[in-house]
């Protein structure tokens, strides 16, 4: 993989400090994808759920509201102050089960190995630098139980003409300066999610306006003796 020019952490907390409710106008060729993710993660008989990058919550909001068990618990971090303050606000209904926290960016999350049974990311790997997808990749495999799921969505290559033409353009632009494309690029989240650490339970990509996503949900796959 050919290293690519991303934002610090310093200037994503800048960068989406700044955006703040405004992340959630992108829900226009997001919410095609996080669908088809819920549809795979089998939410119903989670537990303990983390998400990776929680942003304004709205994701979180929907999962609480509609598809985890009554007393599953959410824990949540992002590394805006906004985004933390807007997801606090937004899931006050589920106060006591729901925590969200700022992070300093690390992929490193502080809980105890096996915590969680659901670990989830939506458009939040494909800001990051390639040492930090693989980081928090592994730092999932850490956090989830023998049977959870890591359960991830990122924007992803073209395949088609359209797609082709619409993510070049996105491509010029994070070239230019990823905070034209609020950071995110396309990536390919399989390279992420080694063999030998990882059983693909689904994988596809689902295409909305020309943006193609990449949906993939794994389990950890049982250590070799």
């Amino acid at each position: 993989m050919t290293a690519e020019a991303t934002l610090s952490h310093a200037a994503a907390r800048a960068l989406y400090d700044r955006i703040g409710r405004w992340q959630d106008t992108q829900r226009f060729y997001e919410d095609l994808a996080t669908t088809e993710l819920i549809a795979q993660a089998d939410l119903e008989r989670a537990h303990a759920v983390v998400e990776f990058g929680t942003g304004t919550g709205r994701l979180a909001e929907r999962l609480l509201r509609d598809h985890l068990p009554g007393t599953a618990r959410y824990f949540g971090i992002d590394i805006s102050v906004t985004m933390v303050r807007l997801a606090h606000e937004r899931l006050a209904p589920w106060k006591d089960r729901a925590q969200v926290e700022q992070s300093d960016g690390s992929p490193r999350i502080a809980a105890a190995s096996g915590t969680f049974d659901r670990f989830v990311s939506t458009y939040v790997l494909d800001l990051l630098s390639t040492e930090d997808i693989a980081a928090v990749v592994e730092e999932a495999r850490r956090l989830l139980s023998p049977e959870g799921l890591l359960c991830l969505v990122s924007a992803t290559h073209g395949r088609t003409a359209v797609e082709r033409i619409v993510m070049g353009l996105a491509t010029r632009l994070h070239s230019a300066s990823p905070t034209l494309v609020g950071g995110c690029r396309a990536i390919d989240l399989q390279t992420f999610v080694k063999p030998d650490h990882w059983r693909v339970v689904h994988h596809g990509v689902v295409t909305k306006w020309g943006i193609p996503s990449e949906v993939l949900v794994a389990t950890p796959a049982p250590a070799r003796t």
